[in-house]
């Protein structure tokens, strides 16, 4: 047997657009069962009688809890096993309980079913940032990802516009239960056509690496590759210390709100509410569990400073992005005065279009600059978060800007049709960290270990973004409430762009540090 019989199979592009293409659709939905709840706010917070605080913690903890600490034992089964299976089960699951929240009869359910929607979608997008990457080559990979990351404006666009038409129409448990129907359709398309690919395929050739996912060859085999070239010396992957004491810190940290929350339920002893205690020790121990079975990727990633810069610069922009995602629309209700239906086709065209483009020129540059240094793929977001902030704020102040031109502040199509054009900056600049972010995670670590890897960035990613940045503007607007009334959600948006500011500074010291833990 010849070595050119052990090469990899080599995709056509057709396919490989192919492959991109169902994983930009999967992608799209697991935006839009994730992102529904958004357009959904009013009619939600009405049936169930809600502050914007609980309906924070609906849109975010709820979700987040499960959805960023499940992603890493099902992303190390992915780096294993075939990650086709294990995304075409998330798919079904996740869909599965979108169409569940449709017969909720409490807020408890519906909480419980927006965990079940977390369980779900935790399998589907680590898998999918490696199949992409061992798709295509290194010189395409942050556009190919750029590419996969449309799925988030055009799943935004998707949950606002079905999601708002379907509730304005027929109401809001239509149009969760539509919406759910669509994934478990989508699920066997996925599972029957798209082919698991080699690992590491299409990287240029590196030396092996001792305790990724064994891979068994006969001594045939063996012989033939041994014999067309010496073999590549071993890179020996990190100890599992560090993974190791990560994992121990988040056990400890759950055995003592555990035993916090037995205190004041059983014995008397009042430290806080034990219902939250027992279900931070569980999130604690779950993550604790999670890092020990990610312990050698953890291990070889954790003390790579550029990993953690990435991953607070994203989180701290992530707070933003989900929570502004999560509550323009309620706020152009209150602030704009749109009913749900205008709301859902207002909101959903600046998604689509502002989304679309960010996310493409953000990966289009950061590839082309990275050509002078692997700097340029942090440094290109930082600058996007920069000069987001500021457009925000006077988006939301289209009348304003307006009167500075026409007495009166111009007529209400005027204000309305400003406001769309400015937001349509900073929802592109907001999205364009994902392609250059997403490739230099995955050239943070050896190609075995790249499902793992991207679990643990976005652990700290969605858990700090999505149930902090939907939580913090619910819970800000509550606390600005009794100062600025139905004006309260527009300050508390207001103090959220710090997040960026902070993101921008995380990501130009990540600029500095990529070169030297960047893997070929």
């Amino acid at each position: 047997m010849t070595a050119e019989a052990q090469a990899p199979r080599v995709e056509k592009p057709s396919y490989r657009y192919y492959v991109l293409a169902i994983l930009v659709l999967v992608y799209m939905l697991n935006f839009l069962d994730r992102q529904i709840i958004g357009i959904l706010a009013a009619p939600l917070k009405a049936e169930f009688g809600l502050s914007d605080s609980q309906f924070g913690l609906l849109g975010g903890i709820a979700f987040a809890s499960v959805y960023s600490t499940l992603a890493i034992p099902l992303a190390w089964l992915a780096d294993r096993f075939s990650r086709v299976w294990i995304m075409t089960g998330a798919l079904a699951v996740w869909s599965g309980f979108t169409a569940l929240c449709g017969v909720a009869g409490s807020f408890g359910q519906l909480f419980l079913f927006r965990m079940g929607v977390g369980v779900g979608e935790s399998g589907g997008v680590a898998p999918a940032y490696s199949l992409v990457a061992d798709y295509f080559p290194p010189h395409q990979r942050a556009r190919a990802l750029a590419v996969f990351a449309f799925g988030i404006p055009l799943g935004t666009a998707a949950g606002t516009l079905v999601g708002g038409v379907l509730a304005a129409q027929y109401g809001w448990r239509t149009a969760f239960i539509v919406v759910g129907l669509l994934g478990l359709v989508l699920a066997p398309v996925l599972r029957l056509t798209i082919r698991d690919p080699k690992r590491g395929a299409t990287d240029i050739a590196r030396p092996a690496v001792v305790d990724a996912a064994p891979v068994q060859a006969s001594p045939v085999q063996s012989g033939a590759v041994q014999a067309a070239a010496p073999a590549a010396p071993a890179v020996v992957a990190a100890p599992n210390r560090v993974g190791l004491n990560a994992s121990r810190l988040m056990l400890v940290a759950g055995a003592v709100a555990f035993a916090l929350a037995a205190l004041g339920q059983f014995g008397g002893v009042y430290v806080g509410n034990p219902l939250v205690l027992a279900f931070a020790g569980g999130l604690a121990t779950v993550i604790g569990v999670s890092f020990w079975i990610a312990k050698v990727t953890a291990s070889y990633v954790f003390p790579k400073k550029s990993f953690w810069l990435l991953a607070l610069g994203a989180a701290s922009s992530s707070v933003c992005g989900y929570g502004i995602a999560g509550w323009l629309p309620l706020f152009f209700m209150r602030s704009f005065d749109l009913t749900l239906l205008q709301t859902s086709w207002y909101y959903a065209g600046i998604a689509l279009i502002g989304g679309t483009l960010g996310i493409w020129m953000g990966g289009a540059v950061a590839d082309k600059l990275a050509k002078r240094g692997k700097g340029a793929y942090p440094l290109t977001p930082a600058i996007a978060f920069l000069i987001s902030a500021p457009l925000f704020i006077a988006a939301m102040n289209s009348p304003w800007i307006i009167g500075l031109v026409l007495p009166g502040g111009g007529s209400v199509v005027q204000q309305l049709t400003l406001a769309f054009l400015i937001f349509l900056i900073p929802t592109g600049l907001n999205l364009a960290w994902l392609g250059p972010i997403t490739a230099a995670v995955q050239n943070l670590v050896p190609a075995p270990m790249r499902s793992t890897a991207s679990a643990l960035f976005l652990l700290i990613n969605n858990l700090l973004g999505i149930a902090v940045g939907f939580y913090y503007f619910g819970w800000m607007s509550d606390l600005l409430a009794p100062r600025f009334g139905e004006e309260s959600l527009r300050w508390a948006i207001y103090t959220g762009m710090g997040f960026y500011l902070l993101a921008s500074v995380l990501l130009i010291g990540a600029s500095r540090t990529l070169k030297r833990d960047w893997v070929d």
